[in-house]
């Protein structure tokens, strides 16, 4: 414990620095959230306290390590209303940067209108309305899926990792190539079919509950090891990933070019924007519920695109064969 010759000496220190002491072990605290936090004589007890106050107060942990935000978007009100918040201080900048975050989510989405869906809306103008329905659930999905993956992957191994960069160049950099490989070997193993999409869509939703699940547990086995191993794990471990992820889309092209080439730019503008959004729509998610529910949110993407997939195979298949050109309906004579 502190002595009384050190106490004496901290409110020396910050009184002539113009701070004021909140929490001393020899005087109780004017404000009553401190009081009961102090008091507290269990962990549970503790969180059940956190949790009654209108900024968040829990602990960071590997699955929300954002101990620089401090808000709850359920409570703002209260927040806002509170006198001390006028003041300005670390929780108005925490507002400030979460105003900036929507901001830029609005930006995106006019962006992405503007620059994408609008110059090529018309090319689904002509196409069969079944088709473009579909076709554009599906491309939304993967768009939405693929974006959730990587950002919660990026997040998770960040801490994992030990700083971002590493995180950047390891998760990018496996992601990318092994989805790379993905769609290159998507070309021999066609999973363009009712059963592939099923078993192709089961595995890949499996693997991200897998990861979200597991990988706080293979964290913890494997912490202690030197970077460059720590960086071979991560890539063991995202590899299979990305292969997965990268079998979506062609297949997706494939199946739709087969019934009409016209709505393809169409599908691609889908994909392109909404991986955009989902690129902030991923940090916030995990800012305010977790990492482990932007995976889930992936992994049920990628659930969803099992009977998105199977119908969009159905109208593959029920296509109309090409009609025959008129001169090969001339007789031979007629040559």
């Amino acid at each position: 414990p502190f002595t009384k010759a050190q106490l004496a000496t901290l409110r020396e220190h910050t009184k002539s620095l113009g701070f004021e002491v909140l929490v001393a072990p020899d005087q109780p605290s004017k404000s009553k959230l401190l009081n009961d936090i102090v008091n507290s004589t269990s962990t549970k007890q503790i969180d059940a306290v956190a949790d009654k106050a209108y900024l968040d107060l829990s602990v960071p942990t590997d699955n929300k390590p954002f101990f620089f935000n401090q808000l709850k978007p359920s409570r703002l009100g209260e927040l806002i209303s509170d006198p001390n918040f006028r003041q300005g201080g670390v929780v108005f900048g925490n507002l400030l940067a979460s105003l900036a975050l929507l901001l830029i989510l609005a930006i995106s989405i006019a962006a992405v209108v503007i620059t994408i869906l609008l110059p090529l809306r018309g090319a689904a103008k002509e196409s069969d309305r079944r088709l473009v329905t579909t076709g554009s659930t599906y491309f939304f999905l993967i768009g939405l899926g693929f974006m959730l993956a990587e950002i919660s992957m990026l997040q998770y191994f960040g801490v994992y990792l030990g700083h971002p960069i590493y995180s950047l160049g390891v998760c990018l950099f496996s992601l990318i190539l092994a989805t790379g490989l993905g769609s290159l070997a998507s070309g021999k193993l066609n999973i363009g079919h009712r059963g592939g999409i099923v078993v192709w869509g089961v595995i890949t939703g499996a693997y991200l509950l897998f990861l979200q699940s597991q990988l706080a547990n293979i964290f913890v086995a494997t912490d202690d090891n030197q970077l460059l191993t720590r960086i071979a794990i991560s890539v063991g471990l995202l590899v299979p990933l990305g292969f997965l992820l990268g079998f979506a889309f062609p297949t997706g092209m494939r199946l739709v070019e087969s019934v009409d080439a016209a709505p393809a730019p169409w599908f691609w503008g889908i994909n392109g924007a909404t991986g955009v959004l989902a690129s902030v729509l991923g940090v916030v998610i995990s800012m305010n519920f977790g990492i482990d529910k932007t995976a889930t949110v992936a992994a049920l993407c990628y659930l969803l695109l099992i009977p998105v997939g199977r119908k969009l195979v159905a109208i593959s298949a029920d296509r109309k064969p090409p009609a025959d050109h008129e001169a090969d309906a001339l007789p031979t004579n007629a040559l």
